[in-house]
């Protein structure tokens, strides 16, 4: 009963957002995707929806720049900055999650060559305070935040018995005290590449907004390519139900200005 009755609200809470569309969409949750292979350079495959591949490759990186990965496990994103760093500079990947962090040494050890593991220093830190410490620091900051994950709490009936419509709000707070953090830390001149795997606005453009609403002086936003993705009022998002499968993934690209 419990959990028929949280479907029920999921199902509302969402379709009041969709409308006619929720359907498609939550039908599309349910089809069969074939995850690709990050990069032949790694020592063992990393697969990943390639939606998440597309979206780590829109942070702009140079070799020899300092870039903070601000919540990497599971590591496909910071693997993906790796692998264009090519052992020069610097990559900090931080999840504060002991657990998650111990997936992502498991993970950088086991897909990475000597030359790129090297450059890369694993923290443990609340990201949302990062600021307190370094500011003006870094080149690029990607901040792959956590958030409701539709398609994962719909598939699964535990998680999806524990969701209830606080989640997404808090979420939201949280989402933004990390972006509020990243526009700290980077260098001006520097980007921010902002993402989730939510399909809600609040937690995706919603974040954004209100980023712009009080730091409109402080940042820019710069158009994104992606493959099968729709605008959203900032950013693009990739949903399934029109990228057959993909996703969801959402991006938005942002630059310090000077």
């Amino acid at each position: 009963m419990k959990q028929k009755k949280s479907r029920t609200t999921f199902d509302e809470f969402y379709k009041e957002i969709y409308c006619g569309r929720w359907e498609r969409i939550k039908e599309s949750f349910s089809l069969e995707k074939e995850n690709v292979n990050l990069s032949d350079e790694l020592k063992r495959p990393y697969f990943l929806d390639p939606a998440s591949k597309m979206v780590a490759s829109l942070l702009p990186v140079e070799r020899g720049e300092r870039i903070l990965d601000m919540c990497a496990a599971p590591g496909g994103k910071t693997l993906s900055i790796a692998l264009r760093l090519k052992g020069e500079g610097e990559l900090v990947s931080n999840d504060r999650s002991p657990d998650r962090r111990t997936r992502l040494k498991t993970v950088i050890e086991e897909c990475l060559c000597e030359e790129y593991r090297r450059i890369i220093t694993i923290k443990g830190f609340d990201a949302s305070s990062w600021c307190l410490y370094e500011q003006n620091a870094y080149d690029a900051v990607l901040l792959d935040a956590p958030c409701s994950s539709e398609r994962h709490v719909y598939l699964d009936a535990k998680h999806l018995s524990l969701w209830s419509p606080s989640r997404p709000k808090r979420l939201a707070k949280e989402q933004f005290a990390l972006l509020s953090s990243a526009l700290i830390v980077v260098k001006k001149g520097g980007y921010i590449l902002y993402s989730t795997c939510s399909i809600n606005p609040e937690e995706d453009e919603g974040v954004v907004e209100k980023l712009f609403s009080r730091h409109e002086q402080e940042v820019e936003e710069i158009p994104l390519d992606l493959e099968t993705s729709e605008r959203r009022m900032r950013g693009r998002i990739i949903m399934p139900d029109t990228s057959n499968g993909l996703g969801p993934m959402y991006a938005c690209l942002l630059r310090k200005k000077k």
